[in-house]
């Protein structure tokens, strides 16, 4: 790779949980829960995983979606409010090439006895290795194993 470049995306997704906000914090919060619809729902190999959910904590992981190819995840908690909002920053590599670093928000806005999620990042993706619109895509995926994951919780129950 000669040519070096960085493109800045904002994207938000918004979706209405069927829960208060306590649960779907918990869901964020709790290592089995987030381990189910974060780590595995989408059944790739997982060379390592950790996950300490406080402020200052990191979370890190190295995957493989094709069973060949390594990403690696890297993230920083720098704000937590229980029930209401998370603050993360993250980078990804894949092989031996940083593709993003981004700031997420997560804010759970209650309304009557569900909650409204608005995921807001702001990524600078690189060299051309990474594009905002597949971002978008995994984690509209992502919170579509998260509220499987609310749904399995309300049956549980």
């Amino acid at each position: 790779m000669t040519e070096r470049s960085v493109t800045h995306a904002t994207f938000i997704i918004e979706r209405v949980y069927d829960a208060a906000p306590a649960r779907v914090f918990k869901a964020f919060s709790d290592p089995a829960a987030r381990d189910r619809w974060f780590v595995k729902a989408d059944g790739w190999p997982i060379a390592e995983y950790s996950f300490d959910f406080r402020v200052g904590g990191r979370e890190s992981g190295r995957f493989s979606p094709d069973g060949g190819t390594m990403i690696y995840n890297d993230t920083v908690y720098h704000d937590i409010v229980p029930d209401n909002r998370m603050i993360f920053a993250y980078t990804m590599t894949i092989g031996e090439n940083r593709i993003s670093a981004s700031l997420a928000t997560v804010e759970l806005k209650p309304e009557g006895k569900r909650t409204r999620l608005v995921f807001t990042e702001q990524g600078a993706f690189l060299d051309g290795l990474d594009q905002v619109v597949d971002r978008e895509q995994g984690w509209r995926g992502i919170l579509g194993h998260l509220a499987r994951e609310l749904e399995r919780d309300a049956a549980a129950a």
